[in-house]
């Protein structure tokens, strides 16, 4: 008892989510990540709840977790402080990070109490809510310092020499051999979440879009599906608009990955593939052109039907594309992948072993990459009837460069199959009228409702959280990027590395500063 077992993309009553006592909170939540992982874990002030609660218990605190085949959430109510659970089990530690930055909650004998994103004189700050506290969490961010007369620092960003979101990386080297890297983000935080809650109905299309330009569609999937449930229009059976939500959701992770690809290439200074895979991705991108008339598939997913039509002749012409493609994707794959210089980078560098892996809670194709075999499109995909026409499990072993840029490769020929299958098997006859999608800013949200839905965007376990009070209003909206996960992975994996490694180990995660500053 305890946990409530909850489906993805299914709205659940708040008031059948047990509250339980904080001891027996920790001691299930522990238990259950021994093995399990944290897929969301955030808090919401109590009197967003219940405007007349004057217990001492000022807020309540949601966990989601899963294994690889169930999903379960559980909550607490605490003051304005707890016992840490990253004292027990490190899978917590930026969750709590988080919360105590956004509420002023002190997460009580935290292993690395520092706020998760830079904001400017933080301290006796409002949070991102409009909330007034006494942050424990100073704004002058106290960076990890290696002493030694040996020992240097090197300061990378917040501003790059490439056009890339702000961020900043902290090196303690003793030579050229990094000891440690801290990371911090924050410089241009825009308080997505605190947006998605004063706006009107009608714009929340535009700002979920602009949570991270690269993930455009699994952003909009999962904000979709929800309003959907939670509006009582049940799409699960609407196969065609599945199918055509799914084609866009692969089409984005191919012109991802095959970025990425270049752009190893181009640290490594193989000019060849960096050359080739950068004009490809184009074309991949202008699929999206050909689609709804932009190249990141802007307004292309919308809640309640298709805003774009895929007409027998788009179909046929994006077969001829995805086909044309494939034989260049593998061409210019297989000359990196088997260019002995490119691997002698790449092989038995930044290295994240199956072990820590786990130990962090890696997710993606960086978590596959190092031996987890998890994909949430084989585990939770509410599309999975669709998926299991093609899509498969890619998963390695090593876990360092070389791994991750062939997890990439092999992923993305996987996704170029499954769309070109789908693209000639399936209905994409959406019969959806102009009115169905104009009909989010009349929309009624279900009153007291909870609901999660998840997606593997092409860096991974992408989730969005709503939920909603007594007149079906928003009271939460929790984002969590896969790079949430992932960013402690590439502080780990620079230890002992040499410094000049960094751009490669950077690239192999290709992760998101706006997904993660939201």
């Amino acid at each position: 008892m305890g946990l409530l077992k909850i489906d993805n993309g299914m709205a659940v009553n708040v008031e059948d989510i047990p509250i339980i006592p904080f001891e027996e909170f920790k001691d299930k939540i522990l238990k259950f990540t021994e093995t399990g992982y944290v897929v969301q874990h955030f808090a919401i002030p109590s009197y967003n709840i219940n405007k007349n609660n004057s217990n001492e218990n000022k807020y309540k605190i949601y966990s989601v977790l899963r294994n690889d085949t169930e999903l379960y959430v559980l909550s607490t109510m605490v003051g304005t402080s707890f016992e840490s659970l990253s004292q027990y089990n490190i899978k917590f530690q930026m969750f709590e990070r988080e919360i105590a930055e956004q509420y002023g909650i002190v997460p009580k004998n935290h292993p690395w109490l520092k706020s998760v994103r830079y904001h400017k004189n933080y301290k006796g700050a409002p949070d991102v809510f409009g909330n007034n506290y006494t942050a424990p969490i100073p704004g002058n961010y106290p960076f990890y310092e290696v002493g030694g007369e040996e020992i240097h620092q090197v300061a990378v960003g917040p501003v790059h020499a490439g056009i890339i979101e702000p961020g900043h990386f902290r090196f303690n080297c003793i030579g050229e051999t990094i000891l440690s890297l801290e990371i911090q983000h924050g410089y241009q935080h825009r308080g997505i979440e605190k947006q998605i809650l004063n706006c009107k109905k009608e714009v929340l299309p535009l700002i979920i879009e602009s949570i991270a330009g690269d993930t455009v569609i699994g952003n909009s999937i999962c904000f979709s599906e929800a309003i959907e449930w939670l509006s009582n229009c049940n799409y699960e059976a609407n196969e065609p608009l599945y199918n055509y939500r799914r084609l866009l959701l692969e089409i984005e992770r191919i012109a991802n990955h095959i970025g990425t690809m270049g752009g190893l290439a181009g640290d490594v200074g193989y000019i060849p593939t960096a050359s080739y895979y950068g004009r490809i991705r184009g074309d991949f991108l202008n699929m999206f052109v050909l689609i709804c008339g932009n190249r990141f598939g802007r307004s292309s997913v919308r809640p309640f039907g298709a805003p774009f039509k895929l007409s027998d002749d788009h179909i046929k012409e994006l077969i001829k594309r995805f086909e044309q493609l494939k034989k260049e994707v593998i061409d210019v794959g297989n000359l990196m992948l088997d260019n002995p210089e490119v691997l002698g980078r790449f092989d038995y560098t930044g290295i994240v072993d199956t072990k820590t892996a786990k130990l962090i809670g890696l997710v993606g194709p960086a978590g596959r990459a190092s031996g987890i075999k998890y994909d949430v499109r084989k585990s939770f995909s509410k599309a999975k009837n669709i998926y299991n026409r093609g899509i498969g499990l890619v998963a390695r072993k090593d876990g360092a460069v070389s791994s991750r840029a062939k997890t990439y490769f092999y992923e993305t020929l996987d996704s170029i199959e499954f769309c070109i299958e789908l693209l000639k098997v399936a209905d994409f006859q959406i019969n959806d009228s102009a009115d169905k999608l104009e009909k989010i800013e009349k929309t009624v949200l279900k009153p007291n409702s909870f609901i999660i839905t998840m997606e593997e965007a092409w860096r991974g376990e992408l989730s969005h959280c709503i939920i909603t009070d007594e007149n079906g209003n928003i009271i939460r909206y929790k984002i969590k990027d896969p790079s949430f996960h992932n960013w402690t992975a590439l502080e780990l994996v620079v230890r002992n590395e040499g410094i000049y490694d960094f751009p490669l180990c950077n690239k192999s995660f290709n992760l998101s500063y706006c997904g993660f500053d939201l």
